[in-house]
């Protein structure tokens, strides 16, 4: 019979079980109600997937995230495991063949949406399956406490009623003592068998450093600290100039944010991957499946809006078990800043009421229709054409997703199609007059059939790739062939995917999840005013604030953290420092960062004795902002 550690090195190539996983594993083989707490990169997947490729039948797993369910079956796939998700969008037909497939075609994981198991005909077809394990991922979904509460994992108890005797096990990375009991108890879980890694990292300094000059901590930490590093910025526009900022001063950086297309995205990524570039620069949109264990720093430029995402992504780094950092930037502006971006612009019950409105008027959905419905998304033209506020508007998307009005999917999209109205005998005579277009437009019409008798999508970069040429041109070309009424030409940008999930009954829709709308506003503020007091509390070592936030009273100071490391005693001689500077400036005219770079000695410290030289008029700093001795 094979066992466990057989089906790990056969699937997953590694010769031991990571902490937990091989005690949570034979509880669920033992059919107990499972509960699995292991941070970030725990390996929590192979924790259902074994036991439930262990057993006969399929494994139902319930997950919010419609971009980790692909994933996961990806790579179950070109592992020759039959899976299979049930995403949004999925037409009702095709539902159909796919439920009957999970029934009759011996497939092992049927991922789902918490939302799927509302309809009717997934109900009655998982009735029919051979179903030998139940997995809710994300669980702390489930507690309105938790740091993603979403009401329609609410309803997930409903595949007890179904299956009442198919062990269950909820899984998560994140969940403080109060979301654990809330899980068991929504989840109702049998006598669950709990299983909980402490949530310290020996090797992981959390260091919080108060600096006026991001851009130079950056550069000084990178100098420092060599290899693979993520930097999480607050958007795209800074993911842009900071990765601008760092490839101008010599580093291999590229940028990662929802806006940039699915196919540069994976070239970034695996780029990234090989060490070809050593520091990502990206929003939170860059998390999901990251599986690579050299990380060495993770830098957050800008204060997080949570405790939970803080400690995610700051999780990424050393799980080679290497000495590793997590660096958060803040300064007076930061903490005003953070209130006013995550608090101040959380939505009322009446502003998401007007949004939802809005959003059904802007795709012409009529009264009790739309249910279901698919759209390619411009958010900001959205906001304009309306004139709403953007962050206000957007956290209003997110709570209608999050109460499975909608899905509110971020991905940006190009769409473009063409229809040529004239015979080809005008457009050939308009071509011999136009002969500049000609390259473009022969080779639209050698790769596109019937594009004379219907709209057809063509895809601009391959027509430019085909003629050596630039989208831009290519868009310039077809432009030019519309104003002389040649073709027809529609190119539009979508940076989002909108999928309505409910019909549009107006007040009557956002009605029914009032009460979640204003849980989750308050949730948002508590979870927001925790990380505010985690980055001013300067007198507790971060790892002990940290564990004690997840429940861990007990712990110890982990001793390389920026509170333990600043308690260190060191005697600095002052005279020493003062001899440096200004032997630093004997033959030279430096800046404070050209000074602080050379001098080996805390940063506070060289300002003080700087300041201290200029008060007595043995260091000046001239015209060009540098010092100079006088």
């Amino acid at each position: 019979m094979t066992t466990p550690i057989q089906l790990l090195k056969e699937n997953w190539n590694y010769d031991t079980f990571r902490p937990l996983q091989e005690e949570i594993i034979n509880a669920v083989i033992d059919n107990n109600d499972t509960f699995a707490l292991l941070p970030t990169g725990g390996g929590k997947s192979i924790c259902f997937q074994i036991p439930a490729l262990l057993k006969p039948g399929i494994c139902v797993v319930i997950s919010p995230l419609i971009a980790l369910m692909q994933d996961q079956v990806q790579h179950l796939q070109q592992k020759g495991i039959k899976a299979i998700a049930l995403t949004s969008g999925i037409k009702y037909s095709e539902l159909d063949t796919l439920l009957d497939n999970c029934i009759y075609g011996n497939y092992k994981f049927l991922y789902l949406s918490p939302e799927r198991l509302q309809q009717d005909l997934v109900k009655e077809r998982l009735k029919k399956m051979n179903i030998n394990l139940i997995a809710i991922d994300e669980a702390h979904c489930i507690s309105q406490w938790g740091n993603d509460f979403r009401p329609s994992y609410k309803k997930i108890k409903i595949l007890r009623e179904i299956h009442p005797a198919v062990p269950m096990i909820a899984l998560t990375a994140s969940a403080t003592p109060k979301v654990i009991d809330d899980i068991i108890k929504e989840l109702d879980l049998f006598q669950p068998k709990i299983y909980r890694q402490s949530f310290f990292r020996g090797n992981l300094g959390y260091m919080v450093y108060h600096t006026l000059d991001k851009n130079d901590k950056l550069i000084r930490i990178l100098n420092r600290y060599k290899g693979s590093s993520i930097i999480y910025v607050r958007n795209r526009k800074s993911a842009i100039e900071i990765s601008d900022f760092l490839n101008a001063s010599g580093y291999t950086a590229t940028f990662y944010h929802g806006g940039v297309d699915a196919k540069e995205k994976t070239i970034r990524f695996q780029k990234w991957l090989t060490e070809k570039i050593s520091v990502m620069v990206a929003t939170n949109a860059f998390g999901m499946g990251i599986d690579k264990a050299n990380v060495r720093t993770i830098i957050h430029y800008n204060i997080p809006e949570s405790i939970e995402s803080y400690f995610q992504e700051a999780g990424r780094a050393g799980r080679d078990g290497e000495t590793s950092y997590a660096f958060l930037f803040k300064n007076e502006n930061d903490i005003l800043r953070v209130q006013n971006q995550f608090i101040k612009v959380l939505p009322d019950v009446d502003f998401v009421k007007l949004v939802y409105r809005k959003l059904c008027n802007y795709f012409r959905i009529s009264y009790g229709e739309g249910e279901q419905s698919i759209y390619g998304f411009n958010f900001n033209a959205f906001c304009k054409t309306y004139d709403l506020n953007t962050l206000m508007t957007y956290n209003a998307l997110q709570f209608l997703d999050r109460c499975s009005i909608l899905n509110f999917t971020q991905k940006f999209t190009k769409k473009s199609a063409i229809q040529i109205i004239v015979s080809g005998n005008q457009l050939l005579k308009y071509l011999e007059d136009n002969s500049h277009l000609e390259l473009i437009t022969k080779a639209i019409l050698r790769t596109y059939g019937g594009i004379f008798d219907e709209e057809v999508k063509v895809n601009i970069s391959l027509i430019a790739s085909k003629v050596n040429t630039t989208e831009a041109n290519v868009i310039h070309t077809l432009k030019k062939l519309q104003d002389a009424e040649l073709l027809q030409f529609h190119h539009t940008l979508t940076d989002a995917d909108i999928v309505f999930l409910v019909p549009r009954e107006d007040d009557h829709t956002i009605n029914r999840v009032k009460p979640y709308i204003k849980e989750l506003k308050t949730s948002k503020a508590d979870q927001v005013k925790a990380m505010i007091r985690f980055v001013q509390n300067e007198s507790v070592c971060r790892s002990r604030q940290l564990l004690a936030y997840f429940g861990e009273k007990d712990s110890e100071d982990c001793g390389i953290c920026s509170v333990c490391v600043s308690k260190r005693v060191v005697t600095i001689d002052i005279d020493q420092v003062r001899s440096n500077i200004i032997a630093l400036l004997e033959n030279n005219q430096l800046s404070s960062r050209d000074i602080l770079t050379q001098l080996k000695c805390p940063e506070e410290t060289a300002l003080e004795v700087l300041r201290e030289l200029n008060e007595h008029n043995i260091i000046k700093i001239n015209s060009y902002n540098n010092y100079q001795l006088v």
